[in-house]
């Protein structure tokens, strides 16, 4: 898979996507994570890429010529890499967008190509956004300075479902809020620390008594924390009722 950054800052972008597992699943040949300056296609002498808005206002907007050219690259890119008819989407981040949520997040993994467009100052001028963005996405009820923190929890929630970056898909499947519930408690070495003991069953070897406890604690915390998960969770894994065998 491959995820295409249309952004100011390349550098801060790749900083974050190059290190622990999202590096080394770009060093296999797993995902490629690419950073494209919108500076590069501004046909300003100065390299500008914003301007004042119409209608007045406080700050400046990125332009539409530069955004548009950048991303006519990228699919240019992309087209030359991965050949023709590959299944594309182009996201803006955005506060205005949808919230992402890891359900989403699975849905992303049938392209074969991610354009992220970062945003910057005030925006961006909505005729480029009508005409190249598919949808827009944004990671909670807040507002950053940019587009590029986004882009990188994107990338990072995204790729690490693709086949190969993580060594098994229990990995993520059983993590908090992708199964459905918030992960329980888990420990390490030493045995006792601070005067505090690993939970016994954890101990035992017993595999079975194992995971009805991991299932407890993490319906418990659920519970306590996000009853609204636990709510759902429970509506999509309705309990067996067994049927009494007739005499």
């Amino acid at each position: 898979m491959r995820f295409d950054i249309m952004t100011l800052f390349p550098d801060m972008v790749l900083g974050v996507l190059g290190e622990s597992i999202i590096g080394r699943a770009q060093k296999a040949g797993y995902i490629t994570v690419e950073a494209h300056n919108i500076r590069d296609y501004s046909e300003d002498k100065h390299r500008r890429v914003d301007d004042a808005p119409y209608g007045g206002g406080r700050g400046m907007l990125m332009a539409a010529p530069p955004v548009y050219a950048c991303h006519r690259a990228v699919c240019a890119a992309g087209d030359a890499a991965m050949g023709d008819g590959i299944k594309r989407r182009t996201i803006y981040l955005s506060p205005k967008g949808r919230v992402l949520t890891q359900d989403y997040a699975r849905t992303l993994i049938q392209y074969d190509q991610l354009i992220l467009l970062c945003g910057h100052y005030e925006g961006i001028d909505q005729r480029v956004l009508d005409e190249i963005v598919d949808e827009e996405i944004s990671i909670g009820d807040y507002v950053l300075t940019g587009g590029e923190l986004p882009a990188c929890v994107l990338v990072d929630c995204v790729a690490r479902m693709i086949d190969g970056v993580l060594p098994e898909a229990v990995c993520y499947e059983s993590e908090s809020i992708a199964c459905g519930l918030l992960e329980y408690p888990q420990y390490t070495r030493p045995a006792v620390w601070h005067d505090v003991e690993v939970p016994a069953v954890l101990q035992s070897g017993h595999h079975a008594q194992i995971d009805a406890w991991r299932l407890e604690q993490a319906r418990s915390i659920t519970e306590r924390l996000r009853p609204d998960l636990l709510a759902a969770y429970d509506e999509a894994h309705p309990p067996v009722i067994k049927k009494k065998k007739r005499s």
